[in-house]
């Protein structure tokens, strides 16, 4: 950005995890307004810096999704004779400098809602404090926040007396329109995504990711018509949602909704419209309640703040952690031993995506078999996801901690018939062809592994049942 005074009054819509041009209420605003606007992203350095815990907090497959997302906003800006600028830095910072050097008098932008973004918000406007106004718009959830039965401060702590009253007193508004001119400033040009290691990323990380599907509106509103009308793959989500290989046993939206890229109430309209046209079924209700589902969790963590990055969390339990950084390692990289763990964790590493299935087995493995602090756990998952969800994430984590049974991986990866998933992401056991790829570890089982694949540190009793059950079936 050049350092030079404009004495023309302007605009500035501050795109974060809005990324989207249809239902974007900051959008709009800006555009309305009577200034010409400045489109701007800035990427926080910070996002990408390195962890005690030996990873980044935001790894490459993130920053990957985020260039492609990125990259298709500013192509749709272009098309209506717009610009997206996208600067790397400290955003508190980067938007101060555009507020003196672009007289901006006027800031628009989604509404933040997690701590460390409050945080920043808070410090933008202390930097821009009787310069220029700061006005947000609540674009992050299925139900705006002002229309739910609740205040913040008295979210129910269980999703049943949040999810009952909020769908019989509360209705989803209908999505903004996409805007057809842009009231753009003629003075800046779209820039460049920053190279990859000026995010401090190698080359070598980079090509090893691979996200598990491409990001950006035009790719999101895609998926979702695929989804739907296309292939009427909803029609069976309720029953395909629990597997974990392939593309359509769920829907897919949770990156896009991640950052920005599709609304959930333009989702939920075209669910909606299928429901009409399609099929209404138990499919279309379960989906529905995933998007009410991501709305409680974010208004939840609104409620219970810092705290949901606690190891005690907002419940106060105490679980004795034993914290053994070599186990840790081994359930990052997916060398456990046990392979409907090892083939879940191996997916996220390379895509950045991973199953509900998956989510819940390897994190309940991670904190009730290796005794490993959940909240450890939850970071690596911030780190790899590419539709990491603050309150999603976290608080999800503390329920595999404090709230819900066990998970057994043994038993659910005969349950959920995952023997062509493990042969797909464990290329050491791919030549198993039956039951026996469950169990590789067992006498009856070792002439069919191969010594590449490690054996787990140690077989819970707890498992038994389970493993007698594969075993008859050999």
């Amino acid at each position: 950005m050049k350092d030079v005074a404009i004495k023309k009054a302007t605009a500035l819509m501050w795109f974060k995890n809005d990324l989207r041009l249809h239902d974007n209420e900051a959008l709009c605003n800006a555009i309305a307004c009577n200034l010409p606007v400045i489109y701007l992203y800035c990427i926080d350095s910070r996002i990408f810096k390195s962890l005690n815990l030996g990873f980044r907090k935001a790894d490459a497959n993130r920053a990957i999704f985020l260039k492609q997302s990125l990259e298709d906003l500013q192509i749709k800006l272009e098309e209506l004779g717009g610009h997206l600028i996208i600067e790397y830095g400290i955003p508190e910072d980067i938007i101060a400098s555009y507020v003196t050097n672009y007289t901006v008098k006027q800031i628009y932008a989604e509404e933040e809602y997690a701590w460390e973004e409050l945080q920043m918000m808070k410090k933008v406007e202390k930097l821009i404090d009787g310069t220029a106004s700061l006005t947000t718009f609540w674009g992050k959830t299925l139900y705006h926040k002002d229309d739910i039965p609740f205040e913040i401060s008295k979210i129910p702590l269980t999703s049943k007396a949040y999810r009952i009253p909020t769908g019989n007193q509360s209705t989803v508004r209908e999505p903004l329109k996409e805007p057809s001119n842009l009231n753009a400033y003629d003075e800046v040009k779209s820039t460049e995504f920053p190279e990859f290691k000026i995010l401090g990323f190698n080359s070598l990380e980079i090509l090893e990711a691979d996200p598990y599907v491409a990001g950006g509106e035009s790719a999101g509103i895609d998926r979702l018509h695929y989804y739907t009308f296309e292939t009427e793959q909803l029609t069976g989500y309720r029953w395909s949602r629990n597997k974990s290989l392939g593309m359509d046993y769920s829907s897919k939206f949770s990156p896009y909704l991640a950052l920005g890229c599709v609304s959930p109430r333009f989702i939920y309209q075209q669910v909606k419209h299928y429901e009409e046209i399609v099929k209404k079924n138990q499919s279309t209700w379960w989906l529905v309640f995933e998007l009410v589902w991501r709305d409680y969790f974010t208004f939840k963590g609104m409620r219970i703040g810092n705290s949901i990055f606690k190891t005690k969390g907002f419940s106060k339990k105490t679980i004795e952690f034993e914290n053994n950084i070599d186990l840790f390692k081994r359930w990052c990289w997916g060398t456990t031993g046990i392979p409907f763990v090892d083939a879940h964790m191996r997916q996220l590493n390379k895509t950045g995506y991973i199953s509900n299935r998956g989510r819940v087995n390897c994190a309940s493995f991670l904190v009730h078999d290796y005794k490993v602090d959940w909240t450890w756990g939850a970071a690596y998952f911030e780190s790899k996801l590419i539709d990491y969800d603050v309150s999603a994430n976290w608080l999800n984590w503390h329920m595999q901690a404090y709230e819900i049974w066990y998970t057994n991986p043994i038993h659910q990866s005969l349950k959920y018939k995952s023997k062509k998933f493990i042969q797909t992401w464990i290329p050491e056991l791919s030549h198993i062809d039956d039951n026996h790829i469950y169990l590789p570890w067992r006498e009856e089982s070792k002439e069919y592994n191969t010594k590449a694949y490690p054996e787990p540190i140690e077989i819970f009793s707890k498992w038994n049942r389970s493993i007698s059950n594969i075993l008859k079936q050999l």
